[in-house]
Parts: structure tokens; C-alpha cells; sequence
């Protein structure tokens, strides 16, 4: 996992398939400037089926280190 700056915010990337890969929750929680950017992707998945769906599918969940230095699983 590497970092990205935008607008000098942290967002995560890392190589999959020899393609950089953006934290989607990261990218939301800057675009939105909200405290729990998880919970807001969630509910935006709720509102709008089409979307849920599209993020299902066309974007897997990846091993990224978090800011406590653990490897999970993020959007």
C-alpha cells in the first residue's frame, strides 16, 4: 500500500493486476468531508440500488494497511 495526495489528504492505493487501485472510502471521505466516510459510502449504497450494485462488482475489496498499521480489506 502506497499513499496518493489530493488536496494534501491521504488516499490509499496499491497494485492489483499492474493497475493502481484508489481507497474508494478515502476518495469519499475527502470529497465529502465527512468523519466516517465508511458509513457514508453505506448508506449512499442504500439510496441508490443501480450504484450498490456497480460497486459491488466493479470494485473488490483489497488488503490496505489502515492508520492503526493493520492489513484489511477496504473499499
Amino acid at each position: 500500500t502506497q499513499i496518493a495526495l489530493f488536496k494534501g489528504k491521504e488516499i490509499r492505493k496499491t497494485i492489483y493486476n499492474n493497475e493502481w487501485w484508489f481507497s474508494v472510502v478515502d476518495v469519499v471521505g475527502i470529497l465529502t468531508d465527512s468523519e466516517n466516510p465508511t458509513d457514508y459510502l453505506k448508506k449512499i449504497r442504500k439510496r441508490d440500488k443501480e450504484l450498490g450494485i456497480y460497486l459491488g462488482t466493479n470494485c473488490p475489496q483489497l488488503e490496505m494497511v489502515t492508520d492503526t498499521g493493520k492489513k484489511r480489506k477496504s473499499e
